[in-house]
């Protein structure tokens, strides 16, 4: 221990300095990282995103109606101010359970190489922008359903959110 004025071993003073000591050495320099925004969003229980470049709406869910002879996961499609749009359950393109009847539901309208197209949530838990380096490859053991639509992973609030790329979605619907 470090000796304090007067020759007397003072933990507290000691414990205070130590602290201090590290402090210092542990300061971080403030750097402008690059950051990204992201749409996270519930579903089948899980936490996903969106890069938020690709969502251009959130709404709420509304009056989707029914297309015959549609693939099981096209929903449907809405009127958005004159526009008509798809909407895909997205919980049934990745083979998860479905539980968007929720009240909560919501219908991202997502954009991205010209294509563009309603993705029906279980809710939208919040947007935010993440340092770009936050952002890390996918775990080897993910389900086949989902593994060639994940761009990446990030903790958020102590939770893995899986980053879906919509134009990998948008790619295999097209086909």
């Amino acid at each position: 221990m470090r000796e304090v004025p007067g020759g007397k071993h003072n933990k507290r003073d000691f414990v205070l300095e130590e602290a201090k000591r590290r402090r210092e050495k542990d300061k971080i320099i403030n750097v402008e990282e690059e950051r990204v925004k992201v749409v996270i969003f519930a579903l089948a229980g899980g936490d996903y995103a969106f890069y938020g470049g690709e969502v251009k709406e959130i709404l709420s869910q509304s009056n989707i109606f029914y297309v015959p002879g549609t693939p099981g996961f096209i929903h449907g499609v809405i009127n958005v101010r004159g526009e008509i749009e798809s909407v895909i359950n997205l919980a049934a393109f990745l083979e998860l359970p479905d539980r968007t009847k929720a009240v909560n539901s919501r219908i991202l309208i997502a954009a991205v190489d010209g294509i563009r197209s309603g993705v029906l949530v279980e809710s939208v838990e919040d947007v935010l922008d993440i340092p770009v380096n936050s952002i890390k490859p996918p775990l080897s053991t993910l389900s086949q359903s989902l593994k060639g639509f994940i761009a990446g992973e990030f903790i958020h609030g102590n939770k893995t959110v899986t980053l879906l790329s919509v134009s990998r979605i948008f790619e295999k619907i097209s086909v």
